[in-house]
């Protein structure tokens, strides 16, 4: 009797159990029994009712095969779950789904490797599944925390760290993907999240820039490599990043920079910035930007080379985005980057009474040049970023930079310059203008009006009468850059007397209407700039240099003929100064002055290409180079040249002469009585008038 009962135990089973016992063979070595699996599945997809049943069956089995580790049955317990989890895709899969989740997290849970890696491989089947509708109440918050720990592995074995480490991206990949399908992208965005998520794919990716110094693994290939995973996992959830969430992927970023202290050197965070400025939606790069913007903001106080690392990885992110939406930030980002270079200054100059003390001196010079490559990173930045905006919007930056530079005798609300004194007042206003010099570099204004605004000319006239030479030929290299809109400036580099100015193949277009009006209104302004700036005593060659090339600009884009006989009346008052000599110039100022009026009227010459007027100023040359070679640019420019102690005003051949220029301009077109009238520069109002 007693048998017979036994005997009937089995039958007696539910039909699931029976199903689910016989697909383990009684040896795990011969693995899953494929033909009774096949029954399984049948019995599944025929009664989904009974999968929940099926999955807490197999949960129980393989929670017992684990703690007797016998590890043989969990590999055939995950392999029939992820055939059940292929097979079925009914309503009922569901509670299937949350027994199953609860044997992957078994599996993770323990520290046998081949267990994490076979629950993470289970999950990667399973988020590759797509459900037929979105499980809102399901969490994936253990899976994030578990896969991120395993991203951290540091086993003592090099092959199982990295397979550790590949299971846990893996993982990580696989829960990125399963939220976004099951359209759960708000639960996977959250800060706690990406606080983990993105750590664990940048440690790993970190500690490639490492191993890529050494030796390579070899049992690893590009796919098992942790490094080129993590990599390949950060730019997909990146690319999934939506309008919202940029702050919340882009934040564990710079957090994790800071935490490694990877900002100096920044070549990690350089690299990870341009994964993520080309794998995120082009619109969505202004938040990056702001982002790094707001982190410059808050290392404000620390280190230079941390603060310049951050301006770096900021050149980088805008270098990127000004080719497709850089959004509403411009004015922030040129606000905040001038804010830093205006701090950097402080910094630099800020400890000028310990200056004096010996024993500071080395680390005085050590803050000084550190500070220097902050200030070059962010001028660069700016340059960049200005010189990558459409025109309309680098007027823009160009009138905002013009009005933080701070102009001795005008009001200045931005910059504080009682503080930092003289000498770092003339640093502000050199990097400010270097600045403008990048952001002017390839304007190209269509009207001289629009180029040059009263707001913007002002200004820029005042700095060009300062007592410094730098700063004026900062001033002239901004000029340069908005009045040559033929790239003409090339070819007329060097001061020089061109004895072909046809060879340059000069470009050049019929001033236009606008133009004549700007010349009429602001002209005057411009010849005074230039008439002054030649007299100053600190000129050097290079300023000569410029001047030449302002006026010959000057001549292709804005010259008429009445701007031709104003430059004329400028060249000889510039002559007649030097002879004049009334403010006792330096011999060498005055050799340069009449250097620069050989070469310019020598270029004016043939760009008229009037031959009497062309004979009278090569007659001139000819005789200088006979009898005062000083007097040319050629000459008077070359080390150890030899300077006379005075001009000879009456030697007449040396000179160019108003009368014999006139005569050679008595042509329809040129008003040649305005040339008997010498050019006095005089400030009436608002316009500078003759």
């Amino acid at each position: 009797l007693f048998t017979g009962v036994c005997g009937c135990c089995g039958p007696l089973r539910p039909r699931y159990k029976r199903l689910v016992d016989n697909i383990f063979p009684e040896d795990p070595k011969d693995g899953l029994v494929k033909s009774d699996m096949e029954k399984l599945t049948f019995y599944a997809v025929s009664a989904p009712e009974k999968l929940d049943r099926i999955g807490a069956y197999l949960a129980e089995r393989l929670s017992r095969d684990v703690v007797r580790h016998r590890y043989g049955y969990v590999v055939i317990a995950m392999e029939a779950l992820d055939q059940l989890l292929m097979a079925c895709h009914s309503q009922s899969i569901k509670p299937f789904v949350e027994s199953f989740l609860h044997m992957v997290a078994k599996l993770l849970e323990s520290r046998e490797p081949d267990l994490q890696v076979l629950g993470t491989n289970s999950f990667v089947k399973f988020a590759n599944i797509e459900e037929d509708t979105p499980s809102y109440h399901r969490r994936y918050d253990f899976f994030v925390s578990q896969f991120s720990a395993m991203c951290h592995s540091t086993h003592e074995d090099p092959e199982t760290c990295s397979r550790i480490r590949v299971a846990g991206i893996k993982g990580l990949q696989g829960v990125v993907r399963k939220t976004v399908n099951d359209e759960l992208q708000a639960i996977i965005w959250e800060p706690q999240h990406m606080d983990k998520l993105i750590p664990s794919m940048l440690f790993n990716m970190q500690d490639n820039e490492d191993s890529e110094r050494g030796r390579e693994e070899d049992f690893l290939d590009k796919r098992e490599n942790p490094a080129s995973l993590a990599e390949s996992c950060f730019r997909e959830l990146l690319g999934r990043a939506a309008y919202g969430n940029m702050n919340n992927a882009v934040h564990p970023v710079l957090v994790h920079l800071d935490n490694h202290r990877l900002w100096d050197p920044n070549d990690f965070a350089v690299s990870c910035f341009r994964i993520i400025m080309y794998s995120i939606q082009a619109q969505h790069s202004h938040h990056v930007i702001q982002q790094v913007l707001s982190h410059l903001d808050t290392h404000s106080k620390n280190t230079p080379r941390v603060r310049a690392g951050i301006v770096q990885v900021l050149l980088e992110t805008v270098a990127i985005a000004a080719k497709g939406s850089i959004g509403p930030t411009v004015l922030e980002v040129f606000n905040t980057l001038l804010k830093h270079l205006r701090m950097s200054v402080d910094f630099e100059l800020g400890d000028g009474s310990r200056r004096n003390s010996a024993s500071s001196l080395s680390s005085t010079r050590t803050k000084e040049s550190e500070e220097r490559i902050v200030q070059n990173a962010i001028i660069q930045t700016i340059g960049f970023f200005g010189g990558n905006l459409p025109d309309y919007q680098r007027a823009e930056v160009m009138m905002f930079i013009m009005g933080k530079v701070p102009v001795y005798g005008t009001p200045c609300h931005t910059l504080d310059t009682v503080k930092i004194g003289h000498q770092g007042t003339k640093r502000i206003q050199a990097m400010l203008l270097s600045s403008l010099i990048m952001v002017t570099s390839g304007f190209k204004c269509k009207t001289m009006c629009a180029g040059l605004p009263v707001a913007f000319l002002e200004p820029l006239c005042s700095i060009s009468l300062m007592e410094d030479s730098e700063l004026r030929q900062l001033v002239l290299e901004i000029l340069h850059n908005i009045i040559d809109r033929h790239d003409n400036r090339a070819k007329l580099r060097g001061i020089r007397i061109i004895p072909n100015v046809a060879a340059l193949k000069i470009k050049r277009e019929k001033i236009s209407k606008q133009d004549v009006v700007f010349m009429k209104k602001h002209g005057q302004q411009l010849y005074r700039h230039i008439y002054l700036g030649c007299k100053e005593e600190d000129n050097v060659e290079k300023n000569f240099e410029l001047l030449f090339t302002a006026l010959a600009l000057i001549t292709i884009e804005l010259a008429n003929e009445e701007v031709m006989i104003d430059l004329i009346r400028l060249s000889i008052a510039l002559q007649d100064m030097v002879l004049a000599n009334e403010e006792n110039m330096p011999m060498f100022i005055r050799c340069g002055i009449m250097a620069l009026v050989a070469a310019y009227l020598n270029f004016l010459s043939q760009m008229i290409a009037n031959p009497p007027f062309c004979q009278h100023v090569s007659k001139v040359i000819e005789m200088r180079n006979l009898d005062a070679p000083y007097l040319l640019p050629e000459h008077v420019f070359r080390e150890k040249c030899v300077l006379p102690d005075a001009l000879d005003r009456d030697d007449v051949g040396l000179y160019f002469q108003t009368a014999d220029l006139a005569e050679a301009l008595s042509v329809p077109g040129y008003n040649v009585e305005r040339l008997a009238v010498p050019y006095i520069p005089q400030v009436t109002g608002k316009h500078y008038v003759i």
